[in-house]
């Protein structure tokens, strides 16, 4: 039995967020928890997960305490509530002595309805006492896959986390997730004591994001292209492996009149605190990163995430590409993907630190990775696999837009195979890719004519392959364990898999690689400039109402830089989308547009309306 009827949560859901209906299983997660069990919630990115935390704290008397994994952003997720008219606030390391007694003073008064902690705050005796003092509504745990020590984002300060239930046994808990396999699930269950708890495990589909992977070849030139042609004045995220190529790409982006800043954990801090207030505030705002950057990020505008570099697991990639589309409007998932990125990976596994057990786990995960890359399935399809959710194609990625070709690669890659092993038996010798395909193509290069390799029998047999189709069958011989590669010299070596393929005892099929992929589109840089005026978020909408969006947008940015808060703190582009799509003509068809709550209305409702207005006039 609950404690508060359904309407009222729906109430709430109205009158404070501006919905008019739950989504999947929202409704009955905000059951569970406002009737004081606890919950496990694995819910993508962009899914409303917040929602069900939010809702409850308002429904439950006392302070719900919100433990999230980042500090820097705990400062936006409390304004974007204050702007709801939601009562909340934080603490943590970032704040002087006075400021956190002042948030102190008002949760033990009964003045927040949330308050954000950080993790690692509960290793605080301190901090026991202090939340003693309060009457709790209720414990959420966000990313909370962050507990698992063979996840894509472990957080050792998490493993703490199992002493919410044992020293407040009786106040509800619900630990959130976007990214967890069943094991990582069990993980979590093990590890935070919610062996009570009621699973809820929503759809990982996020049939907004258009999934794409490409053959690396000019990458940086191939992201200008992108952005330029699909996602020009857009919001997006480019995520690099290391510091050097985050700079470079970003100076690359800027060079090319892209509105693009670094963020790496190099960078002072200050720096770091600079640019990420700028992506979260300004619109069109393109970060380059490495993947410290993102978790926690509420920015429901981020049109693409871009990688350029070969992300280690699914889970990983999943969690960053769903940072883009939370607002549910289109998006694109892109990445640049090439046989130096497998070399890469496979080195970094052979090279680490961790025991056989974890270099094994880290294998599983790179080859599920890979996987993905080289399909010639859905690739919308291989994620939800991945997440033990089946599904049928998508029509939406890339495989099933342009369903790329196969071909028999058995012979090419006997041919391969045969090399390295005559090299080996017959000189003790072992090279990398670029010498082997030198061979294999009969190239006299001062290096095979210095060994004497234009004696070998495999010398010129593959010439039918371009080097690039020859990268491609290295790099799928990689993807497919046939290749290892050398953990000091990234020479490539034989596997237990690579005799049978010699022998022909299975036919390799391969995804058939182009010479050279076709830009998406002949326009020029000028047609590109005009569409900065024409956001992908706005797609949907006519010439005319594109026009008021536009308008809308530029409101919204003046409306934010003077209040100091992001862009969507005021309204999300969904919002916005809605407005200039059904030109509310009262203060009660704006309320019935998807987002505006009543304090919203209340602030910005008089100002939306003369937009409006004026733009209907001008229309006449």
């Amino acid at each position: 039995m609950t404690l508060v009827p359904r309407l009222t949560a729906l109430d709430v859901l109205r009158t404070t967020f501006g919905y008019d209906e739950f989504r999947g299983d929202q409704a009955e997660i905000i059951d569970q928890v406002s009737g004081g069990g606890d919950a496990l919630v694995l819910m993508p990115t962009g899914g409303g997960k917040s929602l069900c935390y939010q809702i409850p704290a308002l429904l439950r008397p006392g302070v719900a305490v919100v433990i999230s994994p980042l500090i820097a952003l705990m400062h936006d997720q409390v304004t974007a509530l204050e702007a709801l008219g939601v009562r909340a606030g934080f603490i943590n390391s970032s704040q002087g002595i006075d400021e956190r007694r002042a948030t102190e003073a008002s949760a033990v008064a009964g003045e927040l309805d949330l308050l954000y902690l950080a993790p690692e705050r509960l290793g605080m005796e301190a901090t026991g006492e202090f939340l003693d003092r309060l009457q709790l509504a209720l414990f959420a745990i966000d990313e909370a896959h962050c507990v698992s020590q063979w996840g894509h984002d472990f957080r050792p300060d998490y493993l703490r986390l199992s002493m919410l239930g044992e020293r407040w046994p009786d106040v509800p808990r619900i630990a959130l997730t976007a990214t967890a396999t069943p094991a990582v699930r069990a993980e979590i269950t093990e590890r935070l004591g919610l062996d009570a708890a009621k699973v809820f495990v929503s759809s990982f589909d996020r049939p907004n994001i258009r999934y794409r992977i490409e053959s690396k070849q000019q990458p940086v030139k191939q992201l200008v292209e992108l952005i330029r042609t699909e996602h020009d004045g857009d919001a997006g995220i480019v995520y690099c492996l290391s510091r050097a190529s985050v700079e470079k790409t970003a100076e690359a982006l800027c060079k090319a009149g892209i509105d693009a800043m670094p963020y790496h954990a190099g960078l002072p801090s200050a720096v770091r605190s600079k640019h990420q207030n700028r992506f979260l505030r300004e619109d069109g705002v393109v970060m380059v990163a490495t993947i410290a950057f993102g978790m926690g990020i509420d920015k429901p505008d981020v049109r693409f995430v871009a990688h350029l570099d070969l992300p280690k697991s699914i889970e990983g990639y999943y969690q960053e590409t769903g940072r883009a589309g939370r607002d549910g409007l289109p998006a694109t998932a892109w990445m640049a993907y090439g046989l130096a990125d497998v070399v890469q990976q496979r080195q970094f596994i052979a090279g680490s630190d961790g025991d056989e057990q974890h270099k094994r786990l880290q294998g599983r995960h790179l080859d599920s990775m890979l996987g993905l890359c080289e399909t010639l399935r859905c690739r919308r399809q291989v994620i939800l696999d991945y997440f033990g959710e089946p599904s049928g194609p998508c029509g939406n990625c890339d495989t099933c837009l342009n369903p790329p070709q196969s071909w028999d690669g058995t012979v090419a890659s006997q041919k391969l195979l045969s090399t390295i092993v005559r090299l080996r038996r017959e000189r003790g010798q072992s090279f990398g890719a670029v010498h082997l395909i030198d061979i294999l193509r009969g190239k006299r290069t001062e290096k095979i004519e210095q060994w004497g390799h234009d004696e070998l029998s495999t010398f010129g047999i593959g010439d039918e392959l371009t080097e690039m189709q020859w990268r491609a069958v290295i790099r799928q011989l990689l993807a497919g364990v046939y290749l290892s590669v050398s953990d000091r010299h990234s020479t490539l070596e034989l596997t237990d898999a690579s005799w049978g393929a010699m022998r022909g005892e299975q036919q390799l099929w391969m995804r058939e690689q182009p010479i050279m992929e076709a830009p998406r589109s002949k326009r020029s840089r000028s047609e590109a400039g005009e569409k900065r005026s024409r956001s992908a978020a706005a797609a949907s909408l006519s010439d005319a109402d594109r026009e008021l969006f536009e308008r809308l947008r530029a409101w919204r940015a003046e409306t934010a830089r003077a209040a100091s808060v992001p862009a969507y703190v005021v309204f999300p582009d969904a919002t916005l989308v809605g407005i200039a799509d059904s030109r509310p003509g009262t203060l009660e068809e704006l309320a019935e547009v998807s987002g505006v709550g009543k304090a919203k209305l209340e602030r910005y409702g008089d100002r939306v309306l003369e937009i409006v207005a004026l733009d209907v006039a001008t229309d006449r």
